[in-house]
């Protein structure tokens, strides 16, 4: 899985970082997003597609590569009301910025899955399918998944009529039950379906 990192380091690129999200298709919660810099040889076994592994997997692999001495990461989040301000794919952009900015060494070039980020001085490349081809993607795959799921797990605390600590925001049928008994909650995304109809018609019956 690092051949896409071996090709830009003969091209000169020794620090190439790999960049993914979580959170773009709930109807609740935050968008986070990973950029992640291994070092050469790196050599962690089970590192894959977040999306591929157990959640039990997945927070083990989190901790080992967070607590490596030689891989550098950063984390970018961005809430749900700047989600219904400029929209999933603006708000994802914003969050993959964001965590390239807090790596605390810059990278050469990025290695971008699924999406060409308009990066203003570093080199992207997108891969379609990326966190199943390249390592330094998959390595932020996990970093952001587990991430954004703890702060789910966080939020479940504060509005625990939804269950966002077993279906993390997505539209389960569980999390559609509980906005039909309980409506949408203040971290619920506005601009996403049924939300966007429940809010509509909120208004419609004050006005009438």
């Amino acid at each position: 899985m690092a051949t896409y990192e071996e090709k830009a380091r003969r091209q000169g690129y020794k620090l190439v970082a790999g960049v993914d999200e979580a959170g773009r298709g709930p109807l609740a919660g935050p968008v986070v997003a990973a950029a992640c810099i291994l070092p050469p040889r790196f050599r962690v076994p089970g590192v894959n597609d977040s999306k591929k592994l157990t959640p039990q997997k997945r927070a083990q692999l989190f901790q080992e590569i967070t607590t490596h001495p030689k891989v550098i990461y950063g984390v970018g989040i961005v809430a749900t009301e700047i989600i219904d301000t400029i929209n999933i794919l603006q708000a994802t952009i914003q969050a993959m910025l964001d965590a390239v900015n807090q790596l605390s060494s810059q990278p050469q070039a990025l290695l971008v899955d699924g999406l060409q980020l308009p990066h203003p001085v570093i080199p992207c490349q997108k891969l379609i399918h990326g966190d199943s081809l390249s390592l330094c993607i998959a390595a932020a795959s996990i970093i952001a998944k587990e991430t954004r799921d703890r702060l789910m797990v966080e939020l479940d605390q504060q509005w625990p009529a939804y269950g966002f600590a077993q279906h993390k925001g997505y539209g389960t049928q569980q999390h559609l039950d509980a906005l039909r008994e309980h409506g949408p909650c203040p971290i619920h995304r506005k601009t996403f379906e049924p939300i966007k109809s429940m809010f509509a018609e909120a208004l419609n019956c004050s006005i009438c």
